[in-house]
């Protein structure tokens, strides 16, 4: 969602994490563990986790290559060359930090398996707004500058008339 010391906040990891704690609630009942992951450290994370009123579980990667591992965060190096590896294909890159949702299965001898991943907007089944607002007649009405989620989508707490937003 960002890395230390970001000044901005990613309102599609966001939007996607408002829905979280809903659905976490009843995955933890069949057996299923959800995480969030970062870059930053764990206590900005935790600061932000605050603001947004958020409960899941959230780790931080900080000092570690478990995000560039999993090819969702990148060096200024891979993007200065034009090819970075995002979504199973090269392609130029512009920020340094994208979304991915990586499902790891442990087996019952304890070994670790990466069952599942999907980036960019393979996830978009994952944000409950958007099955809403397919419904209507207008569906996410994206007709701003971006023709996309920036056109449309805030923090949920900078809101015209949400609790904390500034005027």
């Amino acid at each position: 969602m960002f890395p230390a010391n970001a000044t901005y906040r990613c309102i599609g990891c966001s939007l996607l994490s408002d829905h979280i704690d809903a659905v976490d609630q009843h995955l933890k009942h069949h057996d299923v563990s959800m995480v969030v992951c970062a870059r930053a450290p764990l206590d900005e994370l935790l600061a932000y986790k605050a603001r947004m009123g958020w409960r899941f579980d959230w780790v931080s990667s900080f000092g570690s290559d478990f995000n560039f591992d999993f090819q969702v965060s990148f060096t200024e190096e891979q993007i200065a060359s034009g090819k970075v590896l995002f979504n199973f294909e090269e392609r130029p890159m512009t920020g340094r930090d994208r979304g991915g949702t990586t499902v790891f299965h442990k087996d019952e001898d304890g070994a670790v398996y990466c069952t599942f991943q999907v980036r960019g907007r393979g996830g978009e089944n994952l944000i409950g707004a958007y099955s809403y607002l397919d419904l209507t007649p207008l569906g996410r009405n994206e007709n701003g500058p971006s023709h996309a989620m920036s056109d449309w989508v805030h923090l949920h707490d900078e809101y015209d008339g949400a609790k904390g937003a500034s005027a």
